[in-house]
């Protein structure tokens, strides 16, 4: 699939039912679940209705959605990362997921700076929010290292874990 876009050593495309066991695999990484929470992807059935009407559903509805990640020249998804719609209230946020081993390669901050580059690019929004566990270090420093800033502190519906608000203005 072509990409939405792409970054120096990255690229970020929609994902397709082909991606199934990937999402399967990063669903059930146990980083996954405790930082980002049990989304009942117990088989790949559930991997594939999960993908269908939560991730692809995305693209239709809101425009974008969180895109696979890939190296410009190999075709193996490495993690997650784009923008997801909670509410029509409040600014899309930063959504980012990586395999165990394509962390700490620098790939989550350039693939989220990808993102924010192109938010701003094609005006999708003015400001763009990201909600991370207190605990996720990792995701903290990727969200301070492209400029976005805490907030608050919240509990999102449906889950059991406080989560830091950051918020990044893009004009």
């Amino acid at each position: 699939m072509k990409p939405i876009l792409t970054s120096k050593r990255l690229a970020l495309s929609e994902l397709s039912g082909q991606d199934t066991p990937f999402i399967y695999q990063l669903f059930n990484d146990p980083d996954c679940l405790r930082f980002i929470g049990d989304r009942g992807i117990n088989n790949l059935a559930s991997a594939k209705v999960y993908l269908n009407d939560k991730l692809i559903n995305s693209y239709q509805i809101h425009g974008f959605g969180l895109y696979k990640v890939t190296k410009k020249n190999d075709n193996q998804a490495m993690g997650i990362c784009g923008l997801v719609r909670r509410d029509e209230i409040n600014p899309p946020d930063i959504g980012f997921a990586f395999l165990p081993n394509f962390r700490s390669g620098g790939y989550c901050t350039e693939a989220a700076q990808a993102v924010l580059n192109w938010v701003r690019e094609e005006s999708i929004s003015d400001e763009v929010l990201a909600y991370t566990n207190l605990d996720n270090h990792a995701s903290i420093r990727v969200l301070e290292k492209i400029g976005l800033r805490k907030q608050a502190v919240t509990t999102l519906p449906g889950q059991d874990f406080q989560s830091m608000v950051f918020k990044i203005n893009l004009t």
